[in-house]
């Protein structure tokens, strides 16, 4: 990107942080796993904010039942890899950026592909149980500062949003089960870390028939979301950032 247009596109980004701070941001590198109703909102955000370095980790293809809530989702790209539809639009948006996008999903099995050590920042917005545990465990064990987004689901007041660190998240059905599996196992994350919740849990009222692109990928249930709680969420993660990098973390 020209020098011309980068003051033109971060103008009021760095009116309100300042100069520093903004190329502090432009360096970072982050990385997000799981791109859907949350991910998906904390990429653009991050983006639009200044991050230069951002990796997007997903395996799925965009369906259907996406559209609601999903960013890169429209009637269009569905049948897509998710990934590689959000790479374009987060380049249509700064072409300046590193982007790099890999449909993969992270477990046990694959943890061994990514050096989260490599990264400034790790943000968890995976929703099977199993998988994300995984990732807390190896993340809280990493250099980078890690915040990851509990259930979005089955919500809709978003002054009910609220942020706090692991152990002390409350109303979450996600994060009790979450606190349950490692107790269990007696292996615990190696530090705190801040995630971003909900307690309000709401019923689903209707049913929903899955397409041929939303395999349920491990999960033993799907709940209904709604987008402006979904997005709240992506944003909350993306100020953490914002913020922790602004101060130096």
């Amino acid at each position: 990107m020209d020098n011309l247009f980068s003051r033109k596109y971060n103008s009021r980004t760095a009116l309100l942080i300042g100069e520093d701070n903004f190329e502090r941001l432009s360096a970072v590198k982050v990385i997000i796993f799981g791109v859907g109703g949350v991910g998906s909102w904390c990429a653009e955000g991050l983006v639009r904010n200044g991050i230069g370095h951002l990796t997007i980790v997903d395996p799925d293809l965009v369906a259907e039942s996406n559209v609601n809530r999903q960013l890169m989702a429209t009637t269009k790209t569905v049948g897509r890899v998710k990934v590689d539809v959000l790479k374009e639009r987060l380049m249509e948006i700064n072409p300046g950026a590193e982007i790099i996008a890999i449909r993969q999903v992270f477990s046990k099995e694959t943890a061994g592909e990514f050096d989260l050590d490599s990264y400034d920042f790790v943000i968890d917005c995976i929703d099977t149980l199993k998988d994300k545990a995984e990732l807390i465990l190896a993340a809280s064990a990493s250099k980078a500062t890690f915040f990851s987004s509990m259930g979005a689901a089955l919500k809709m007041d978003p002054t009910k949003v609220r942020v706090a660190s692991f152990w002390e998240v409350r109303g979450c059905p996600l994060g009790a089960a979450l606190r349950k599996k490692f107790r269990k196992s007696g292996i615990l994350p190696e530090k705190d870390f801040l995630c971003v919740y909900d307690e309000e849990v709401l019923e689903n009222k209707g049913s929903l028939s899955l397409s041929e692109n939303e395999p349920m990928n491990g999960k033993a249930v799907i709940n209904g979301s709604l987008v402006h709680i979904t997005a709240i969420f992506g944003f909350t993660l993306v100020g953490l950032v914002t913020k922790t990098a602004c101060e130096g973390y």
